[in-house]
């Protein structure tokens, strides 16, 4: 199976009424602002503009849904912790993203990190939310860090979860290790129904 060969937008939520009934299986895709997350769901999708990047922080404020090749979505969360955003539109996201989170129970939830920047306080509480979800740790940008830097970021960040992550959108580092990683979790996942997370 190659789900991320051929993927397609379908929607985008605003609102958690505006949320689609849950059916495939789903890979959801979170982190801060401005971490590369759209960089990076772009290049494991091999598509340049399919999830739209910004240089202004916080500018996706809605759930975007993606078609996979075997009709898997990919679901890209709004970025949160950027200062900037006004209160009602962090509160806007916090409901957005619980009602996700609580009403089905993704594959797996990648959570993008600045490899400069990992683990915020944003950061903690968003893994604390998952609980025993499957989570992927992207180090994203990790072209900006010398080797050694590298070494040791991914070594910090062991501790984080399972499963860590160096990754690049521009050498491109880490996009099929990632893609065979979440392929197989898909497959291993078909029929496999599991409960929501809770405690959002």
């Amino acid at each position: 199976m190659k789900p991320f060969t051929q993927s397609r937008f379908v929607m985008s939520a605003a609102l958690p009424g505006d949320l689609p009934p849950v059916g495939p299986p789903e890979l959801a895709f979170a982190g801060r602002s401005n971490v590369g997350k759209s960089s990076a769901i772009n290049a494991l999708l091999g598509r340049k503009g399919l999830a739209r990047t910004s240089k202004t922080p916080g500018r996706t404020q809605t759930i975007n849904f993606y078609e996979l090749e075997g009709g898997e979505r990919l679901v890209d969360l709004p970025g949160y912790g950027y200062a900037r955003v006004p209160r009602a539109v962090r509160e806007q996201w916090r409901s957005l993203v619980g009602a996700y989170l609580e009403s089905r129970h993704p594959v797996a939830v990648v959570v993008v990190m600045d490899a400069r920047h990992p683990h915020t306080d944003l950061d903690a509480q968003l893994l604390g939310w998952l609980g025993e979800q499957r989570t992927l740790l992207l180090l994203s940008k990790a072209d900006k860090l010398s080797r050694a830097e590298q070494k040791a970021t991914l070594e910090g960040a062991r501790g984080l979860a399972p499963n860590v992550r160096l990754f690049s959108s521009v050498t491109r580092q880490g996009v099929e290790e990632c893609r065979d990683l979440l392929a197989g979790w898909l497959q291993a996942d078909r029929g496999n129904k599991k409960p929501p997370v809770k405690g959002i």
